[in-house]
């Protein structure tokens, strides 16, 4: 990669900075991008994940076209949606939101869907959508209590973070575990390197050094 290449990262989640270094790549900037993430009349959860990450990819793509410093930058938005069937999970705020979601979560099959858009320095927008299936086993009083008590699921997708305690929840997951963290590595660095994004502090296209 040559210097003058820049990541902009249209979210200020620590989950997806995390997850991009542990990739080797270091933002240069953060831009979380609020939208709107009301779904539409009927939308399909998978729209919804491709929607709102194309929507806060425009938005920053938008706000930064005036800024010199990032001219020709790449910008990357994301957007998780939990799914049990074609109902779409709240993002939890309050301890009602986090108890629905694990009711609904227990002891069964649900659908984690990121949506994943880049923009590149010439105005291309790319985007990839993944999707993982994840089984809860049935959660009992207990675990539901001491899960809320935990603050774990304060704004997270489906009222839950798999990277804490939650994990002891899943009886199965099919699919990309870091996309139920927040943000599908292998696609995301496979978008990226298929755009040209190159070298950068031991990160080499396509993979890890």
């Amino acid at each position: 990669m040559t210097l003058s290449q820049k990541l902009v990262l249209a979210s200020g989640s620590p989950r997806r900075i995390e997850l991009l270094q542990q990739a080797g790549i270091e933002p240069d900037h953060l831009f979380p991008a609020d939208v709107d993430e009301r779904p539409q009349r009927a939308e399909h959860p998978r729209s919804l994940a491709k929607r709102l990450s194309r929507a806060k990819a425009e938005k920053a793509h938008a706000s930064l076209q005036g800024e010199a410093d990032f001219s020709g930058a790449y910008i990357l938005a994301a957007d998780t949606v939990v799914a049990v069937g074609r109902r779409i999970l709240p993002k939890a705020e309050v301890t009602e939101d986090a108890t629905n979601c694990l009711g609904l979560l227990s002891g069964r099959s649900h659908r984690v869907y990121t949506g994943i858009c880049l923009v590149t320095p010439d105005g291309k927008f790319r985007q990839k959508l993944v999707e993982t299936r994840v089984r809860f086993k049935r959660l009992s009083r207990e675990d539901v209590d001491s899960y809320v008590a935990s603050g774990e699921w304060r704004g997270k997708a489906g009222g839950y973070a798999v990277q804490g305690l939650a994990g002891t929840f899943v009886v199965k997951l099919v699919g990309s575990y870091t996309n139920v963290v927040g943000l599908p590595l292998y696609e995301t660095t496979a978008l990226l390197a298929g755009e040209g994004f190159g070298v950068r502090h031991g990160w080499i296209a396509g993979g890890t050094a």
